[in-house]
């Protein structure tokens, strides 16, 4: 288990992580969601022993993580460190020897992830010469190459096309499902929702929300319902008690109940008009969640 425990961290008199704390199991994703400067990247330095913390830490099988546990992390920074006169294969290489592979084994595993990353063609070009998403596919073989038992990736979707989203999205999934736990940032909520096993929502240094997207969505169950009465006259749910209305478009109604509310009742008042082709309580994406973490950041976390 990967455990990030009770951080604490402030600059000065700027307190940037309050009490941060989730765990990441092996072989499930973790996607760590928040606002520009909530703590995100704070959060993934403390891991990698580049920032210190006030308090808390940050844990791999029980062992708080020290020099030796971090050369098994392929750690991916959200500003490049990438040498930009070295060729691809010799960069991605570099970093293989560095986290103690031989020169062998580093080779092998630089041609095997340059080829998945789609780099092949540009294995011998400087890095300076790389456009910035094949930069950012040449930072992720990196972060690969040594066959890491924990990947910390901080927004490594950001400049990448959508075949690169996909490549990435597998490469990921593929270390998942050899049992590698993985913790990244995005702000791409949609890949985050599509991708990961859970997920976390960080809010002025805390964390507001975790879970599965379904746990989260459980929490804000019964605000809206989705009616659709095809024959149903306008405005036909504007006299149910304890509904409001709040769009409403031929047939199809959504509406907000209050806690009270018995959605048979409203089942009951759409039969009346005519027939009902769906009835089902509105799930939220999970964008219309974050907004709700972000915005509520007293609300109690759902347990992972």
């Amino acid at each position: 288990m990967l455990e990030f425990d009770g951080l604490h961290k402030s600059f000065g008199h700027h307190r940037v992580l309050d009490g941060v704390g989730f765990t990441v199991a092996p072989g499930t994703m973790f996607g760590f969601c928040g606002s520009n400067g909530a703590g995100k990247t704070t959060t993934m330095r403390i891991a990698m022993g580049l920032a210190r913390p006030d308090a808390g830490e940050v844990r791999w099988r029980g062992r708080p993580l020290d020099q030796a546990l971090r050369r098994r992390i392929g750690y991916m920074p959200e500003e490049r460190g990438l040498y930009p006169k070295m060729k691809v294969g010799e960069q991605v290489a570099y970093f293989a020897r560095l986290h103690g592979l031989d020169a062998g084994a580093a080779a092998r595993a630089t041609g095997e992830w340059v080829e998945r990353l789609g780099l092949g063609a540009r294995r011998t070009d400087p890095v300076e010469k790389l456009s910035l998403g094949n930069q950012q596919r040449v930072q992720l073989a990196a972060a690969l190459v040594s066959r890491p038992e924990v990947l910390i990736l901080d927004e490594p979707f950001s400049g990448l096309d959508p075949v690169g989203v996909d490549s990435l999205a597998d490469a990921l999934l593929s270390q998942v499902r050899g049992g590698v736990p993985v913790v990244f940032s995005s702000h791409q909520l949609d890949l985050v929702e599509r991708l990961c096993d859970s997920v976390g929502i960080l809010a002025g240094g805390r964390m507001v929300a975790t879970g599965t997207v379904d746990e989260l969505r459980r929490r804000e169950a019964g605000r809206l319902l989705r009616v659709v009465v095809p024959d149903a006259p306008p405005h036909w749910a504007a006299d149910v008690p304890g509904v409001r209305v709040v769009s409403e478009q031929g047939g199809d109604t959504l509406l907000e109940l209050k806690a009270e509310t018995d959605d048979q009742t409203v089942l009951a008042a759409a039969l009346a008009t005519g027939r009902v082709t769906h009835f089902a309580w509105q799930q939220p994406s999970l964008v219309e969640l974050f907004r709700e973490a972000v915005a509520a950041p007293s609300a109690t976390d759902v347990a992972a």
